[in-house]
């Protein structure tokens, strides 16, 4: 589990700097200023949840229980989706991708519930 999950938030993080590179350098005042919004609400959160999937890769090395297990991959899933779906907006206009966002933000809110689980367990 700490390995897997190390490998996917190291690529996750390596991502979202190239992406926050590209929407930077090569996006803004070439998308209107609402994608540009969106684009970097993707990049944001990507960033953040790469780092509590980080956190789950570390715990993981000192306890390995299903609620850290689902913390990881619900953190995975709705990375995924939260933010792979906001980038399909801001730079395809694909609107429809908006009704993924909340699957994807209810995948993160069940990562750092399952995180809860695992402190209060351990405590």
């Amino acid at each position: 589990m700490q390995r897997c999950f190390g490998i996917i938030a190291s690529l996750f993080g390596l991502c979202a700097v190239m992406l926050g590179a590209f929407g930077t350098h090569a996006l803004r005042g070439v998308i209107p200023d609402a994608s540009f919004a969106i684009f970097q609400t993707g990049v944001q959160y990507q960033f953040y949840h790469t780092l509590a999937l980080l956190g789950v890769a570390a715990l993981g090395a000192h306890r390995e229980h299903l609620p850290l297990r689902i913390a990881g991959w619900a953190f995975v899933v709705g990375i995924v989706l939260f933010s792979g779906s906001l980038y399909l907006i801001a730079l395809a206009g694909w609107r429809i991708f908006g009704a993924v966002a909340p699957i994807g933000g209810l995948a993160l809110m069940i990562g750092w519930s399952a995180l809860v689980i695992s402190f209060w367990r351990k405590a």
